[in-house]
């Protein structure tokens, strides 16, 4: 049964990213940053469409991390199948871009002052913060994207990488991984994201959910009247802010 107000058992609340504290619409984001990613490493002897071809498996390849390897490993291992041993040698070179020309991407990416606001009214109203971003990129992107969302990593508690982490969203077991970091049940938790399938799936292990539609992501179509739902101003509401403040 859809819920008006947050459960007074909730210790957590865990953000995502993209689409949710940082305004974006997905396409365009992605054919951005492919862009700049393939642009950069051309300089190396390597075509547009192997690192195109090879990122995305290995984004695919991390989305079915099984979790017995970081998604780090899974990715790289991927990559070097589409673009032979060497490209292991050229690793800084693809961490260096996310320092360096991965900054452009920002001009994709929207800004909602609210985000941030919003994250530091929750965390003075007393609740633990998590960034519970699908951890697919490397901490330096993660980074870059919080400062971009007007946020930083001090305002979390947590933030997922492909460094640190061995599920993706939409596996429950990511979630799981989450919970275990920082020592609480599901139950304890309040999950805020855009997407229905990658964000909401968290209610399976107990968590409440809230589903922010600015930026809002159904690919299953599914009935979304079932989630607390709506812009940050009524993720306030559904929290208490207001009362917290008084």
């Amino acid at each position: 049964m859809r819920k008006d107000r947050i459960g007074k058992n909730i210790r957590a609340v865990l953000f995502d990213l993209d689409g949710t504290l940082l305004p974006m619409e997905l396409g365009s984001f992605m054919r951005g940053y492919f862009g700049l990613l393939a642009g950069r490493l051309s300089r190396f002897g390597y075509t547009q469409k192997q690192i195109i071809d090879a990122t995305l498996a290995g984004l695919s390849a991390m989305l079915a991390n099984d979790g017995k390897k970081t998604n780090e490993d899974v990715f790289w291992q991927t990559f070097a199948l589409f673009c032979g041993a060497r490209s292991l040698a050229d690793k800084p070179q693809f961490l260096e871009f996310y320092k360096t020309d991965f900054q452009a991407v920002k001009n994709f990416c929207g800004y909602h002052p609210a985000a941030a606001e919003t994250v530091r009214r929750i965390r003075a109203a007393g609740y633990r913060t998590v960034l519970a971003t699908n951890p697919t990129f490397p901490a330096a992107a993660t980074e870059s994207r919080m400062r971009w969302a007007g946020l930083a990593p001090s305002d979390f508690e947590l933030y997922t990488t492909y460094e640190d982490f061995s599920h993706c969203k939409p596996n429950p077991a990511y979630y799981m991984d989450v919970c275990d970091r920082i020592g609480l049940a599901p139950e304890a938790c309040l999950m805020v994201g855009n997407d229905a399938t990658e964000d909401m799936v968290a209610e399976t292990l107990g968590m409440e959910v809230f589903l922010l539609t600015d930026c809002l992501l159904n690919q299953e179509n599914k009935d979304l009247t079932v989630y607390p739902q709506g812009s940050f101003d009524a993720l306030a509401a559904y929290i208490g802010l207001s009362d917290a403040e008084k």
